[in-house]
């Protein structure tokens, strides 16, 4: 029987290259996102890489910042006998700036967009999960969501957020059959990270412009690896895993790293 995959946030970016990924490998997917020409365009991609007539590819249009909206996707699906073997959670938005500065609305956006759509996508999939007694929830988090760095208040703030949420679904889930996993990347290229740096303060460059940008299909595939071999935390690059064991173990050391940099940019 073919896995069966939801990917929320599935239209573009990261959440777009793991629904290809998965649908290659041969699995039934499902991919949630908020709009409905960007998710036919993402259809259309995804098809491409079928590898058995057989496989179902199913869209929703849906905001998963609204609970409702959750619960009805997830109920859909459940009905279409679409409860997911996995379900891997990519919706969000980022929206950096100056926490004094920023609009409110993007303060607003970035907990309602990169938190509630996870937190909201979990709690409407997991009880379906729950009743089949497995299953892995995949949330992605970001390397923002253990380095809280000049310029992400607001979007550090969802994430961290996601982190924790994780753990403590890890901690109730495990014992009920479902591994939960989350995901930390460093800045990817995508669209939305070309939109993102027009809109960073000086600092956040200094301290991430010097690091190159991985591909959105190097996430997808360190999610699936991961995922298979039962990985909590799946960080997909070697400098974004050097930096979370180093503030683990020397945050004070990490602190001094990133103060220097900044100290710089206010004296250019």
């Amino acid at each position: 029987m073919a896995q069966k995959v939801i990917v929320t946030g599935g239209s573009s970016g990261i959440g777009l290259e793991v629904a290809k990924a998965y649908f290659s490998a041969g699995a039934d997917v499902a991919i949630v996102a908020r709009n409905p020409d960007r998710l036919a365009s993402a259809a259309k991609e995804i098809e491409s890489v079928r590898v058995d007539g057989s496989q179902r590819l199913m869209t929703a249009a849906a905001d998963l910042s609204s609970f409702s909206q959750s619960k009805a996707v997830m109920d859909r699906f459940a009905n279409d006998d679409m409860v997911p073997d996995v379900l891997v959670n990519s919706a969000g938005v980022i929206l950096p700036g100056e926490f004094v500065a920023m609009p409110l609305e993007n303060l607003t956006r970035n907990i309602e967009c990169g938190f509630f759509s996870v937190m909201w996508s979990c709690r409407a999939a997991a009880p379906y999960m729950i009743e089949h007694g497995s299953g892995h929830i995949v949330n992605v988090s970001s390397v923002a969501g253990f380095l809280g760095i000049y310029g992400y208040s607001g979007y550090s703030a969802a994430k961290y957020a996601v982190m924790g949420l994780s753990e403590a679904l890890r901690c109730e889930l495990k014992p009920k059959g479902i591994s939960v996993h989350v995901v930390c990347p460093p800045d990817t290229d995508t669209p939305a990270l070309a939109t993102e740096r027009t809109m960073r303060p000086p600092e956040t460059e200094a301290i991430a412009g010097s690091i190159k940008a991985i591909s959105p299909a190097r996430v997808a595939d360190a999610i699936l690896r991961g995922v298979a071999k039962g990985h909590f935390h799946i960080i997909p690059d070697a400098t974004s895993s050097f930096y979370f064991r180093l503030k683990g173990l020397l945050p004070e050391l990490f602190y001094s790293i990133v103060d220097s940099q900044v100290r710089k940019v206010g004296k250019s």
